[in-house]
């Protein structure tokens, strides 16, 4: 698989990538960048969904296509995701002996054995072919279509986001497959630790594209000395842009010195006017002289600015400004009393549990998907109220879920800072979102328009600026929608906040960056 000389644009026209050439064999290649930067546009093209607006795209062997997600469609079953559901067919009737001469030339013995292993291969084991498609989780039925692609045997797997919204072990079963993958991969992914098996990651930026052996810590290694050493070199640069003004404006001071001491000897008569030119001539010729090469070392000094600029992406780096909340080391935040809540039909989907924070505690709620980790996080924020038990949380708090509800689609950012703040002026709204980099405009932004990091900052912006900052913030997998320099900046800001933490990630990096200090297993 080759890209040679390949462009991309957005629908709106806007570049992606250009002139991008990249080889794909058998090996493992993370591709990581920005929201924005063409990774899934990237992946279309080596999967054969889309077209280069320039180059060409040369594929030989089989593709086989893991889109992010893809929501079932109703009475679909596991054999419908599997892609074998007529083949699955075909071996009942001819069991029950009502087969027909198609059947018999047309059927794959092979088949249920082929299942079978391709889904124990993604960690699914004893799944059946005839479970309705809408009782699995979001990440068994990624894991699902991942086993349809090993029925396909490809020669080349094509994921985006392979693990979000998988739990641990979810992640693991992937991470495990790919360990075993013995033909190639391209892998778009924000899951730090999957991108540490990795044979090389793939980097989307504004300069290019480039690629780095290894995986994800070397990548970062190398990633951050890169950049550290493109800022030195424009610090140079720009000091250098700044001697060669202060030279060629000492020469022109020079020049206009010596003109004026050789205008007061003119003046004076005591030379002859053969002597006056010639010293004219000569003062002409130095001046010239001095001057051609202050602007020769002006025009090479910012020549070096400018390459020096070309090597240092220039984005504006986000930033999420926590402000304190001054909660006391003994305070009593939450408590959590052998609380259990169950679902209107009756089916108890927690509980009992129990948990109390004091203070500026960080705590993990960790589990397998569907063992009620959002419920308890609902119950904590006072969104449920418990079947039986107590639910007790004495400051103040803020819950930002996965797709950050607490923000309307509809509203514009100015809109959900007064609708959540109507205490607040406009100007203290215009305030409050400068300082999370909605600036001028950008505050006018529809909530429906924003990236998934944009959303994020945007709700924090809305509940950490008021009058009173939460002291308790509770967050459901907040990493789901971020591109990584979106996660680290979400880590930075979370490891200076000074209030309590709640958190439900299956992101272990993410969970160890931001200090928890204990984990609750449900």
């Amino acid at each position: 698989m080759t890209l040679n000389g390949v462009a991309a644009r957005t629908p709106d026209g806007r570049p992606l990538f250009e002139d991008l050439t990249l080889a794909f064999g058998r090996e493992l290649t993370g591709v990581v960048g920005r929201n924005g930067a063409g990774k899934t546009t990237l992946l279309r093209l080596v999967a054969g969904l889309a077209e280069p607006v320039e180059g060409a795209v040369t594929r030989v062997g089989r593709v086989g296509w893991l889109p992010q997600r893809d929501e079932p469609r109703p009475h679909e079953t596991v054999a419908d995701l599997l892609g074998c559901a007529d083949d699955l067919a075909r071996i009942d009737r001819i069991t029950a002996g009502q087969g027909d001469d198609d059947d018999l030339n047309d059927v794959d013995w092979t088949l249920e054995a082929r299942l079978n292993a391709a889904l124990a291969d993604v960690g699914l084991a004893g799944l059946t072919p005839d479970r309705k498609a809408d009782t699995l989780s979001g990440g068994e039925r990624t894991r699902v279509r991942l086993a349809a692609l090993l029925l396909d045997e490809p020669d080349l797997l094509v994921l985006d986001e392979p693990t979000n919204h998988l739990d641990a072990a979810g992640r693991a079963a992937i991470a495990g497959l790919l360990d075993r993958w013995t033909g190639g991969a391209v892998v778009v992914s924000h899951d730090r630790a999957l991108l540490r098996g990795m044979d090389r990651i793939v980097e989307l930026t504004s300069l290019g594209t480039r690629a780095f052996g290894g995986g994800w810590d070397l990548y970062v290694e190398r990633r951050d000395a890169e950049r550290a050493a493109a800022a030195r070199g424009l610090e140079s640069a720009e000091r250098a842009v700044d001697a060669a003004a202060r030279e060629a404006q000492r020469a022109v001071e020079k020049k206009a010195r010596r003109d004026r001491v050789g205008r007061a000897f003119a003046a004076s008569g005591s030379a002859p006017k053969i002597v006056l030119g010639m010293m004219a001539e000569r003062a002409e010729k130095s001046g010239g002289g001095e001057r051609r090469l202050a602007e020769r070392k002006t025009a090479e000094a910012e020549a070096g600015l400018a390459e020096a600029r070309d090597r240092v992406e220039r984005v504006r780096t986000l930033s999420i400004p926590l402000p304190p909340t001054g909660l006391a080391a003994g305070r009593t935040v939450l408590e959590v009393t052998d609380a259990t809540w169950d679902a209107p039909e009756g089916r108890r989907v927690l509980g009992p549990v129990s948990l109390r924070l004091t203070g500026p505690e960080r705590v993990a709620i960790t589990g397998a998907n569907g063992v009620g980790k959002t419920t308890l996080l609902r119950l904590i924020s006072g969104e449920l109220t418990p079947t039986t038990g107590t639910v007790s949380r004495r400051v103040a708090g803020a819950l930002l879920d996965q797709e950050v509800a607490l923000l309307r689609p509809e509203e514009t950012l100015l809109a959900a800072w007064r609708r959540l703040n109507p205490s607040g002026s406009p100007n203290a709204a215009q305030a409050a979102l400068a300082r999370f980099l909605f600036r001028n405009a950008a505050a006018q932004r529809v909530v429906g328009t924003l990236s998934g990091g944009e959303r994020l900052r945007a709700a924090l912006a809305c509940v950490m600026t008021g009058a009173t900052p939460p002291e308790l913030l509770v967050l459901d997998e907040p990493t789901n929608h971020l591109d990584l320099e979106a996660i680290e900046a979400v880590e930075s800001a979370l490891t200076s906040y000074d209030g309590a933490l709640v958190v439900v990630s299956h992101d272990r990096d993410f969970l160890d960056a931001v200090g928890v200090d204990r984990e609750i297993a449900l």
